[in-house]
């Protein structure tokens, strides 16, 4: 069994730079505060999290949605890899960045949500105020 959850928050920035900042692994290291090697490109490969977090980009829409393979070193090796859907949505005052994650090993769901509340919109709520 698998599981899906998904988290939602708005930062007051555009689009543009969310899209641009999660797809390079300078800006992508300095909003998470781990090492990154991201290839910006559909197939391309990615490592955040100083490793924790690999994958691969499978869809890019500019600006609008980012989707993704996403495991962490948390998976067994008999664990197929999730699925993480980025869309961005500007609203009033700034933008609504929506994650969907799917696939989840089961038991590990909650995890992962509290996951991306902390290392994820806490610290990107931080650096879209000042970058």
């Amino acid at each position: 069994m698998t599981e899906a959850i998904q988290v939602s928050t708005v930062f007051q920035t555009g689009a543009k730079q969310i899209y641009e900042a999660w797809l390079d692994a300078g800006e992508h290291g300095a909003f998470t505060g781990g090492d990154a090697a991201i290839d910006a490109s559909v197939g391309g490969a990615f490592t955040v999290g100083d490793g924790y977090i690999q994958g691969k980009t499978v869809e890019l829409t500019p600006y609008r949605k980012i989707v993704q393979t996403w495991r962490t070193t948390d998976f067994t090796p008999e664990d197929e890899d999730s699925t993480l859907e980025v869309v961005l949505e500007e609203v009033e005052g700034g933008t609504r960045i929506t994650l969907s994650h799917s696939n989840i090993p089961d038991g590990q769901g909650v995890g992962y949500e509290e996951g991306w509340k902390e290392y994820y919109f806490k610290p990107m709520s931080e650096y879209f105020k000042t970058a």
